[in-house]
């Protein structure tokens, strides 16, 4: 037995396999006798405080605020890797991925904008189908094995980060609360000696993590959204180091990654995944928002990232990925269409649960989108490199 999970932890596709497992679960059940279990789960209140300071939140607000923070962490440090040593690092390397990734977030958002623009209350969810889960889509590419060029895997890879990116952004600039002065005020100086610890050249994680502890705090407490702390921590920790020790960044990212994809991405699909079926039927999934993110991930999506790569590669700016068919590209653009976690997390910012009606609504669209995206992109990918492998 243990051999058995040390295999699939050594998988690539793990992680991706855990949130399915996860969402799936959460859907049995909340549409079982164990609904009002589930629903309590989420609803325990946990509080924590020191002098007058006081943080009391529900679980599920807990997991959405705190534990993603860790998730957008080293979203952040992946970010900062490649862009100083990696596949960002390169301007020729940036242009096909980069391009392909602003067509996969404007086509969707526009599709999502053009079914709902005549109500200003569903307008708010336009970012939700911008979003690819780099998890999920790695690991339905994972699955066809060598059949598929590393290249594309690369440029897969690269796409995801940049849409990550603009997801923060996206987040920071439209989905922050009311701001609170005072509470910015001590996250900017909490920066400033994360760079002053950064520019001295201090190599050890414990004074960043306990400096990056007091500024999600702070962010939390700002009104901008608790996880972007995560990602300005990130960006404050070094890679390189003078004296030839063991790189800060490498370390804490090695060591996260295990957490955050088999315990903390899993946890929060579980959290958020849970849609009730209750007196659902086609219309539900016919109604502009759920409608508007099915069809901005699967369509959207596909369009955004095929459309732009096939411009670019037109117009001499870049070089289709090699050893890749355009088939093989058209595949990958249709898996980007699996938005799953990220595009939960922004559905749970613009349809905050408990005060919007179309919270639940955002999910229905989230998950059946993101379904057809993993099933026909997969197929595609599968054909397009049965063919390419005759030829």
């Amino acid at each position: 037995m243990r051999r058995l999970l040390t295999r699939f932890f050594q998988l690539e596709a793990a992680s991706g396999l855990l949130l399915i497992a996860a969402a799936i679960l959460a859907l049995v059940i909340n549409n079982s006798p164990l609904s009002h279990v589930y629903s309590v789960l989420l609803d325990v209140p946990v509080a924590v405080q020191v002098g007058a300071l006081e943080i009391a939140k529900p679980s599920l607000l807990w997991i959405n605020d705190g534990l993603m923070a860790l998730f957008f962490l080293l979203i952040g440090l992946e970010v900062k890797r490649e862009v100083v040593d990696g596949q960002l690092s390169k301007p020729s390397q940036v242009i096909l991925p980069a391009t392909a990734a602003i067509g996969g977030m404007v086509v969707p958002a526009l599709i999502y904008w053009s079914i709902n623009r005549d109500n200003p209350a569903a307008v708010a969810g336009w970012a939700i189908p911008m979003a690819t889960d780099i998890a999920f889509a790695l690991g339905v590419l994972a699955l066809l094995g060598k059949r598929v060029p590393v290249s594309l895997k690369l440029f897969l890879m690269t796409l995801a980060i940049i849409d990550d990116l603009g997801a923060i952004i996206v987040i920071a600039l439209f989905y922050s609360g009311t701001l609170s002065s005072v509470s910015l005020v001590l996250a900017a100086a909490c920066l400033i000696v994360l760079l002053t610890m950064n520019r001295l050249g201090v190599t050890k994680l414990g004074p960043y993590l306990v400096v990056g502890l007091i500024l999600w705090v702070c962010v939390l407490k700002s009104g901008v959204h608790a996880t972007l702390a995560g990602v300005a921590l990130a960006l404050c920790i070094p890679l390189r180091t003078r004296h030839a020790e063991a790189s800060p960044l490498l370390a804490l990212e090695l060591a996260l990654q295990p957490w955050v994809a088999y315990a903390i991405l899993p946890l929060f699909a579980f959290a958020n995944a849970g849609v009730s079926l209750a007196g659902i039927s086609l219309d539900s999934f016919t109604h502009p928002v759920p409608m508007g993110i099915a069809v901005g991930l699967l369509l959207g999506k596909t369009v955004g990232v095929f459309g732009l790569t096939w411009l670019a590669v037109k117009l001499q700016l870049a070089a289709l990925p090699s050893g890749a068919s355009w088939g093989q590209l058209l595949g990958v653009a249709i898996l980007c269409g699996i938005g799953f976690t990220m595009s939960l997390f922004v559905g749970s910012l613009a349809f905050v649960p408990g005060s919007s009606e179309y919270a639940g609504m955002d999910r229905m669209g989230i998950l059946s989108g993101s379904f057809f995206a993993a099933l026909i992109g997969y197929g595609v990918t599968a054909m397009a490199s049965r063919k390419r492998s005759a030829e």
